[in-house]
């Protein structure tokens, strides 16, 4: 039932150590997060996985285990790489030395004897990463009941039920442990979601100068891609610069800089001499602030501002307006030539019009030609009522189905996939008014009636057939995110989109980083005047879980070409990098930055530094966010024990910090 991962040797069956931490999961992020931990952060982990296939069938894709323990290889091998070249964030090749190699299980549920089996009861953490909601649930009600001070990372879609479940368990705990230490109890249960983390990134490559957006306090954090500078101009370093890109960034054949890149990889973090020194190359720069506003419900594909354009087409009311000035003609010519009152005029050309009213036979002959006329202009109103009704009726049967894309549409985002990252993407998107044209293969995904709500105009089809890109105006799209859960079909439908247009911004999710360094090579070969962008949803969601899993709180990750960089709350007390040291010296290029103070007093202070400010119907909307945040820190503040601070630190950097936390705590 147990598998071994190299690096290091363990006896099957050996029980877990004290301390460890167990991830459960079925996909990439399981695997991902294991990654993380053990490599990065240099855990004990024990991955849990569901059953794979026969891997003795080579018909058979490649088994949960064999695609974790691939994963490990790789990542295995460059982090020795790393080693004998300039060291983890630690200065040092041996990160890693001395810790156990990932265990593996497998079991098709995390039931009570399973979590027993993998050491639920010695664990520090336990991390619940199933794509099934209810699932993630039922074994986290097991995990506390059989550990009441175990420490809770859930994946969860339903962000109202991840509050509740968190509310739940937290109580659960503090019952189960009277007097446990409220700042344990704060960090016990943590829900997160994968969508929710990835969208704000993967929505930002759809935008000219691709933002990202970090929330923290109510407040928005805006981190933009400067390019490089012109022979004489010096780079605009906004509130402060957060990366420099890869030298490859503007080189056709260059690929994405990752972890593996060595020199020619993106530089988080750099300091000023090193930002002054680098030419050729674009930064990231921590670009505005801003407050936020609690959530608002994206808006529609057109808006709500003209009720009669849902409703009846254009040429009926232009028709309808025509037979109005007819009728109003009418009315006028019958006050010039009779002595009729406007009010009388008016009646008696109505009833003409709708044929109610006898002949004029001793009428004079202006009063008999008006009234033939009214009855000529009454033969036009018949089928212009009762094209209204039929529009009308058909509109109200039609209120509940997808939109066409309208005629004319240009300069719109073409969204392949409506699964739970398509979803959250099209909300981002609709709340940042950009057009979106959906496409998606499954009539009942889960995103169609939101699709339908906002009405945003959907194409159902398979993206690889013919004709299905082209019914979503793909030649006049600004942008394409394909975002499906197959790479195969993200890249069939790049390089089709690419061959209708050439210049067309992308962005496709990708798993596998290898795939993905190739695909994004030739694509800027083959296009280097076009922007190419390359995501994996598990390599940008797996920093923030395992950040949850040590027990500090990420507010936001915001992916550098391939690498992650992290933006945390971190209590001062304990780390002997940051205590009594001032914010110039607290800073390690390449490793660590403090941005921000919050001057809260720790008796007022929130714990969840990315929590929107509550909903106050009474006072017009969103009570004020608390003003604790100090972002322009004098590099000579002290930093003293009780500060918390918000720092933005790389994933080594922040595994570092952590490491020589614990290190000063045993000694103490």
């Amino acid at each position: 039932m147990l598998g071994l991962v190299p690096p290091l040797p363990q006896q099957p069956g050996r029980p877990p150590s004290s301390g460890h931490m167990i991830v459960c999961g079925d996909d990439a992020l399981a695997r991902r997060l294991a990654v993380e931990l053990r490599y990065i952060y240099g855990e004990r982990v024990t991955l849990l996985l569901p059953p794979g296939r026969d891997a003795n069938n080579p018909e058979t894709p490649l088994t949960q285990r064999g695609r974790a323990a691939a994963l490990f290889g790789r990542m295995s091998a460059a982090m020795n790489r790393a080693g004998n070249g300039n060291g983890a964030a630690g200065g040092s090749g041996d990160t890693n030395a001395g810790v156990e190699a990932v265990r593996i299980m497998e079991a098709p549920e995390p039931s009570d004897d399973v979590l027993e089996e993998a050491g639920i009861d010695r664990a520090a953490a336990l991390a619940l990463v199933y794509d099934d909601d209810e699932r993630n649930i039922r074994a986290a009600l097991t995990a506390r009941r059989l550990n009441p001070r175990l420490r809770l990372v859930i994946r969860l879609y339903n962000r109202k039920l991840g509050q509740h479940l968190e509310e739940l368990l937290d109580q659960a705990a503090a019952v189960a442990v009277p007097g446990i230490d409220p700042a344990l109890l704060d960090a016990s249960t943590t829900v997160l979601s994968d969508a929710d983390t990835a969208a704000p990134a993967l929505a930002a490559t759809a935008l000219t100068g691709s933002s990202k957006i970090i929330q923290a306090e109510g407040l928005l954090l805006r981190a933009a891609e400067r390019p490089p500078p012109r022979p004489g101009e010096s780079a605009d370093p906004g509130l402060c610069t957060l990366a420099l890109l890869s030298s490859t960034t503007n080189d056709p054949a260059g690929a994405e800089g990752s972890e593996t890149s060595g020199d020619e990889a993106p530089l988080l973090l750099p300091d000023e001499s090193t930002v002054a020194a680098a030419t050729g190359r674009g930064t990231v720069v921590l670009e505005a602030i801003s407050r936020a506003d609690p959530d608002r419900p994206a808006t529609r594909m057109g808006g709500r501002g003209a009720p009669l354009s849902q409703v009846f087409s254009r040429r009926l009311r232009w028709s309808a307006l025509g037979v109005a000035l007819s009728a109003l003609a009418l009315v006028i010519a019958s006050l010039l030539t009779t002595e009729d009152s406007a009010l009388q005029s008016t009646y008696l050309t109505l009833l003409d019009l709708l044929g109610m009213n006898d002949p004029a036979e001793d009428g004079p002959p202006a009063r008999q030609i008006i009234q033939l006329l009214s009855g000529i202009a009454g033969l036009f109103l018949l089928p212009l009522l009762i094209a209204a009704v039929l529009e009308a009726f058909g509109t109200l049967r039609t209120a509940s189905s997808l939109r066409r894309p309208p005629r004319g549409l240009s300069g719109h985002v073409v969204l392949l996939g409506l699964g739970k990252i398509g979803t959250r993407v099209l909300v981002r998107l609709r709340e940042l008014d950009i057009p979106v044209v959906v496409v998606e293969e499954d009539p009942e995904a889960r995103g169609i009636p939101l699709a339908r709500s906002m009405h945003v105009p959907t194409v159902i089809g398979d993206v690889t057939q013919e004709g299905v890109l082209e019914a979503a105006k793909i030649r006049r799209a600004h942008a394409l995110l394909a975002l499906t859960s197959i790479d195969t079909t993200n890249l069939e439908a790049t390089l089709y989109a690419r061959s209708v247009k050439p210049d067309l911004r992308v962005a496709l999710r990708l798993y596998d980083d290898e795939f993905a360094t190739a695909v994004y090579r030739t694509l800027r070969t083959a296009h280097p005047q076009a922007l190419t962008r390359s995501r994996s949803v598990s390599h940008l969601a797996a920093p923030s879980f395992a950040v949850a899993m040590m027990g500090r709180q990420i507010l936001g990750a915001v992916p550098v070409e391939r690498k992650v960089m992290l933006f945390a709350a971190l209590e001062v007390a304990g780390h002997p990098q940051l205590e009594g040291r001032t914010v110039e010296q607290a800073f390690r290029s390449g490793a660590w930055r403090v941005l921000a103070l919050d001057a809260t007093p720790p008796a007022d202070r929130n714990p969840d530094l990315a929590a929107l400010p509550p909903y106050d119907p009474a006072g017009g909307g969103a009570t004020p966010p608390p003003s604790g945040l100090v972002w322009d820190l004098h590099p000579g503040y002290v930093l003293r024990a009780q500060d918390r601070v918000v720092i933005a630190a790389t994933r080594r950097g922040l595994a570092e910090l952590l490491r020589r936390r614990r290190t000063a705590a045993s000694r103490q």
